[in-house]
């Protein structure tokens, strides 16, 4: 079973004398191991450093989960964010009370995916109304929730939805570079048709507010081409990076943006390793995806830009095979939550 690490003592401000950001914490699929990762992690002496983590869950599962792992620590019920009094060993929830005692875990339950959305969906509305700074998600299962009746094909079209914004963007985020996308998940041929000077100037633009909010005042964004050796001046593709990159890089560095490109991709990212740019913005998934897995995927963490807060993901799913087991590891948790804390707005007093 996994020990929790030592507790540190919990704290509203940072070494700075700043508020800490209050961090929902959805539990995800309660048949899962969300619970046995959220336990470990929100009791992990750097999460209490960098934020204040309350949970949108069931405090019952939570208990469960803490008696799996042989953890003691306290699991405190509040009725908003705003209640929860840091303490150490002690961990917060918002709790919504919507699973039974007896639910099985490992298996798939429409009961557990309908408890999943309502988890974020409080977590929305909590964000809306200004009371956390950031969202970090516990995985759901997308079968589990349908079976609830909520057709969505995730947390991000999910939180979109809720909070009524209509383009997020894919951010990566590791110690050594972070990357965002101006197209993910769809094929390449339809990549490079979607790509247009309008979707890249708002996804440089949502990079930029990300990294602005997180403490980089001026942000210098490296922005990739589309063709190998972004098009060599011609000589590669058909003039895509003119025609679709150039024109939004004009605007944007008319605006005192510091987009710089189109770049290279095989140097670009070699480049932001060094520190040469704090975000690189990728043109599509494997040209992000494949740099970010080998430069430091074992603390890699998925956000959300775009939404009015910030949104973090684990980097796993729900593991029905060893949910309840005792067997999970809350490393990439640890991460989201660290992330989803640099990543905040702080809080007024």
């Amino acid at each position: 079973m996994n020990a929790a690490p030592t507790t540190a003592p919990a704290e509203r401000t940072d070494t700075g004398g700043r508020p800490l950001p209050i961090i929902a914490v959805t539990m995800g699929d309660g048949a899962g191991i969300g619970p046995e990762v959220i336990v470990p992690a929100l009791l992990h002496p750097d999460t209490v450093r960098r934020c204040r983590p309350v949970v949108i869950g069931d405090a019952e599962r939570l208990r469960q989960a803490a008696a799996i792992l042989g953890t003691t620590c306290e699991i405190v019920s509040v009725r908003s964010p705003a209640e929860a009094v840091p303490a150490p060993g002690r961990i917060h929830v918002v709790d919504l009370g919507l699973l039974p005692a007896d639910l099985p875990w490992g298996r798939l339950s429409a009961v557990a995916g309908d408890a999943a959305y309502q988890y974020v969906r409080v977590a929305a509305e909590l964000a809306l109304r200004d009371e956390v700074q950031g969202i970090c998600t516990a995985p759901l299962n997308k079968e589990a929730l349908h079976a609830g009746g909520h057709l969505y094909p995730g947390h991000t079209e999910l939180l979109a939805h809720l909070t009524g914004v209509e383009e997020v963007s894919m951010m990566l985020s590791t110690p050594r570079v972070k990357v965002i996308h101006v197209t993910t998940h769809i094929g390449l041929i339809d990549a490079v048709n979607r790509i247009e000077p309008g979707l890249v100037e708002r996804t440089v633009r949502r990079g930029h507010e990300a990294m602005v909010r997180a403490g980089v005042a001026d942000p210098v964004i490296g922005v990739c081409g589309i063709n190998p050796h972004a098009g060599e001046n011609g000589l590669f593709g058909y003039g895509e990076e003119e025609e679709k990159i150039v024109p939004a890089l004009e605007i944007l560095r008319a605006d005192g943006i510091d987009a710089v490109g189109p770049l290279p991709a095989d140097t670009a990212f070699f480049l932001a390793s060094r520190g040469d740019y704090d975000l690189i913005v990728a043109m599509y998934h494997d040209q992000g995806h494949g740099p970010v897995k080998v430069m430091g995927i074992e603390a890699g963490v998925n956000l959300t830009v775009g939404l009015p807060v910030i949104r973090t993901s684990v980097d796993h799913g729900t593991a029905f095979d060893i949910a309840g087991t005792g067997r999970a590891e809350a490393g990439s948790m640890v991460e989201a939550l660290r992330q989803a804390a640099e990543m905040s707005t702080t809080p007024a007093r």
